[in-house]
């Protein structure tokens, strides 16, 4: 854990300085996401309010599995009065799971953006409700934190 923390620190303080440029809503970030599961993190802007997002990631419970999602994300900009830069947003998407069986099911993101200023790089947290449909329809939900750099 503390080898993951040092490379969560070492990313976010090179990404605060590798470049003037503020975190952005066009081209295509990528990173990490702590949490249930845990893994890279890429999204790809569609307009100013809009984005692709995915992740492939590996749980730790039970025996272990590999996760693949994909979310269409609708971000609130003006949602949050503050000198910094925290951005609601909300989603739907799919998530495919290995474990004895493969698992698919639909996504609902819940989360907030801190975009820091002067970063090409995004923060963010997130809750994902999820409704497993096959091969058998359960509630499960995950979460976690990570980071994102947007290439220029």
């Amino acid at each position: 854990m503390k080898k993951t923390q040092l490379l969560l620190i070492s990313f976010l303080g090179w990404a605060m300085f590798a470049n003037d440029a503020g975190a952005q809503t066009t081209g295509f970030g990528l990173g990490i996401i702590l949490g249930e599961p845990s893994g890279i993190s890429g999204k790809s802007w569609l307009n100013q309010r809009t984005a692709i997002d995915g992740g492939l990631s590996w749980s730790f419970r039970g025996n272990g599995s590999f996760h693949i999602h994909a979310d269409n994300l609708w971000h609130f900009h003006d949602a949050v009065e503050s000198t910094e830069r925290f951005v609601p947003y909300v989603g739907v998407g799919a998530r495919l799971a290995t474990t004895s069986d493969a698992v698919f099911g639909a996504r609902i993101p819940v989360g907030l953006l801190w975009w820091p200023k002067g970063a090409p790089l995004d923060v963010f947290a997130e809750i994902v409700p999820i409704l497993d449909l096959a091969p058998a329809t359960e509630f499960h939900a995950n979460g976690g934190i990570g980071a994102r750099f947007y290439f220029q």
